[in-house]
């Protein structure tokens, strides 16, 4: 029997780190979970597979926020 992984299990792992579900960086930044994706693929933002799951580290994600509205091509910024 195959266990499930819930996203309350990836919260945070023992260093402390807060975890987010591609779906739920999505929701946070309004950004689609294919270019969440190409993020982690392109290592802009740090991601971990908690089994099945890709979890996105979320100090990684809000830096890379901030990244993206200082920067002047606009096409990065959230929707």
């Amino acid at each position: 029997m195959a266990s499930i992984i819930s996203p309350m299990s990836i919260e945070s792992s023992k260093s402390g780190d807060e975890w987010l579900t591609v779906q739920e960086a999505a929701k946070l930044t309004n950004y689609h979970a294919e270019y969440l994706r190409l993020l982690i693929r392109e290592k802009k933002i740090n991601a971990k597979k908690f089994g099945p799951i890709w979890a996105i580290d979320k100090s990684s994600l809000l830096t890379y926020l901030k990244i993206a509205e200082k920067s002047s091509d606009k096409r990065h910024g959230p929707r």
